[in-house]
């Protein structure tokens, strides 16, 4: 054998295929198979782009453009006006309200209150939290008011009209003012059970949610209709309305406050800051009335005047030495914790807003003038005829009677018309002269000013100058017809004699007492001598027979134990509705004791229409009751001296 080894066999592989239109097979090497002529494709167009730089250019200008109106802006907004819109901001989110000062007390000459204030509240509401789109019902407002109505005692369309306003950017309207605690305390549990609804159910709308609250302060008189006419009242907006509270109102008010705080959805944003003023409480005001005088006197008057079926009456007391007025009370009166009950008529205070003609009452006037020119004596004689002609009128006295021979005294104490005008005619040589003579004391002892109380509504009465007397008023105002007062003046007249001849004004404040709790007095009344110590003490005993002696006609006034002065009174009354006379006003005017005088006690009724018309008969009676209970308050002991019995007639 050959060491080379045998040749390979080659074994054959798969057929290649055949190209296909050449017949011949691929292989190694082979040539790529040409393809059939024909046309060419065309080459892609080329589109060449216009250069960005312009368009770059411009929207860069635009933006620029922008961009320097926000800067623009933002400067105006943060530089030029920042104050105004931060103002604006503030308006937005911070609220404004007022923090009522707490008014000051109003108390009688002890500490008693007769007029004070209590927690109240205003209810308000917030309109735009009654939309449709907040509450999504479209009768919000009527579904509030309907609930509300009856609670606060308010029209229900009046409240429909406050919770959907015309301006509908409004967040607060007052829906009722000065409300209870029981009052609000009811709506917040309303407004609870209808919230409750509303978590529970979902769809129900709590159509109350806006209705908030305000704490403030309501008005409140203790003791009801007492002194009414005196204090007055306060309105809605808290102001006073009438009387002391009107007159005294700015003292009593105090300054009210202010609080501004940030809100959302009308509440209070607890984490926001806020600022205010506080509220400086009104002063506390003392009245020189005791409160249980003016009881008396308000139980007295009022018992007669509704006995008497008549208009209206009074009664004053006052203190002879001070001027102070112990108690001022009209009948009918009023309360002023609900004025829609009181008689419009009611309202006010009479016994210083009435004018009447006082009748008899004011010969004490026309007797000092006599006593005080020395023109007669309390025992001088006066023929008393019972008719007498002067000028173009025919006089008489309030009864028929023969030919009477009283004293100057007897004049007085029989209340005689005729002999009032015998003896005034001696103040002058002729009637011209006595009637500015009588003129001069009228003035003197105040008719025809105010009495100096500073009373709102007050009058100062009618007194016309001696040269526009009529003929008639040249003999009638002697004895009380033809000149008008008011009750206060009358009494004032009576204080003036009890004090020696000297008047004093009147008074109704004693201090006030400020919120630092200091007590600062009144300011000393003003005092005028009107006559002499010694024509004083006269009248004083000669007013004394008009109660004590027989012939008088005050006997109903006698208080045992006590000597009293005084005097009665019929007038004949001009009826405010006519301007004619028609009726009476029935006067008694006096003090005790009379020998050491101490009060005063001024009463008078107005057109009495049951029993007797006499001021004697049905305001003696009154004048008794009064004095008999002020001088035990007061605790003023009788002076044991007998009274001073004065002729009232001579035989001729």
């Amino acid at each position: 054998m050959s060491d080379r080894e045998p040749p390979r066999r080659r074994v054959p592989g798969p057929a290649r295929p055949v190209r296909p239109g050449t017949g011949q097979r691929p292989g190694p090497g082979a040539r790529p198979a040409r393809r059939p002529a024909g046309p060419r494709p065309a080459p892609p167009k080329v589109i060449r782009l216009g250069s960005p730089r312009p368009r770059l250019r411009l929207i860069g200008f635009a933006l620029t453009l922008v961009m320097l109106a926000f800067v623009v802006r933002l400067f105006q907004v943060q530089a030029v006006d920042a104050s105004t819109y931060a103002a604006k901001a503030d308006q937005n989110r911070y609220v404004g309200q007022v923090l009522a000062a707490e008014r000051g007390e109003i108390t009688d000459r002890h500490g008693v209150a007769l007029a004070t204030s209590e927690d109240a509240y205003d209810i308000t509401a917030d309109p735009t939290l009654f939309a449709p789109d907040e509450l999504k019902i479209p009768d919000g407002p009527e579904q509030a008011a309907a609930l509300l109505a009856p609670i606060l005692g308010q029209d229900q369309d009046d409240l429909v009209r406050k919770l959907r306003p015309e301006n509908e950017a409004l967040r607060y309207v007052k829906l009722a003012g000065r409300q209870t605690p029981q009052v609000w305390k009811q709506i917040k549990d309303l407004k609870a059970t209808l919230a409750k609804q509303a978590g529970a159910e979902g769809a129900t709308a709590n159509v109350l949610a806006g209705v908030l609250a305000v704490p403030t302060s309501k008005r409140v008189y203790p003791n009801s209709e007492l002194a009414a006419g005196i204090l007055g009242w306060v309105n809605a907006e808290g102001r006073g309305g009438g009387g002391v509270e009107l007159q005294l109102d700015k003292r009593l008010a105090g300054e009210d406050g202010k609080i501004r705080y940030a809100q959302s959805g009308g509440r209070l944003v607890p984490t926001a800051g806020s600022s205010g003023t506080p509220a400086v409480p009104g002063s506390d005001v003392e009245l020189t009335i005791d409160r249980d005088i003016q009881w008396a006197a308000q139980n007295a008057i009022s018992k007669q005047v509704e006995e008497s079926r008549a208009d209206r009456g009074y009664v004053i007391v006052q203190d002879t030495r001070t001027g102070e007025v112990l108690a001022m009370a009209n009948a009918p009166g009023f309360d002023p914790n609900d004025l829609s009950e009181a008689d419009p008529e009611a309202l006010g205070n009479a016994a210083l807003q009435d004018a009447f003609e006082p009748g008899s009452t004011a010969k004490v006037l026309s007797m000092a003038a006599v006593l005080e020119e020395n023109a007669a004596t309390p025992g001088t004689h006066v023929v008393v005829p019972n008719r007498l002609h002067r000028g173009d009128r025919l006089f008489k006295d309030d009864v028929d009677h023969p030919t009477w021979y009283l004293t100057l005294n007897g004049v007085l104490a029989k209340s005689s018309n005729i002999g009032t005008i015998l003896a005034t005619g001696q103040l002058g040589r002729t009637q011209a002269q006595a009637n500015k003579v009588l003129y001069d004391y009228l003035r003197r002892f105040g008719l025809g000013s105010r009495t100096g109380l500073g009373f709102p509504g007050e009058t100062k009465g009618i007194l016309a100058a001696p040269g526009d007397w009529s003929t008639s008023q040249q003999y009638t105002i002697p004895f009380g017809q033809g000149v008008s007062i008011n009750a206060m003046q009358a009494a004032s007249v009576y204080s003036t004699i009890a004090n020696g001849g000297v008047r004093v004004e009147p008074t109704l404040v004693r201090g006030s007492k400020g919120p630092d709790g200091r007590f600062t007095p009144a300011p000393e009344p003003e005092k005028t001598r009107v006559v002499s110590e010694k024509t004083a003490k006269t009248l004083a005993r000669m007013l004394e027979s008009v109660v004590d002696d027989e012939e008088g006609t005050g006997t109903k006034a006698r208080i045992p134990g006590y000597r009293v002065a005084g005097k009665t009174g019929t007038a004949n009354r001009v009826d405010p509705a006519t301007g004619k006379y028609h009726g009476y006003t029935s006067s008694f005017a006096g003090f005790a004791p009379a020998d050491k005088p101490r009060i005063t006690v001024y009463c008078a009724i107005q057109n009495a229409t049951e029993g007797s018309y006499f001021g004697g008969q049905i305001c003696g009676p009154v004048y008794k009751q009064v004095m008999e209970f002020a001088l035990k308050t007061l605790q003023v002991p009788p002076t044991g001296a007998a009274p001073a019995a004065l002729p009232v007639t001579f035989k001729p």
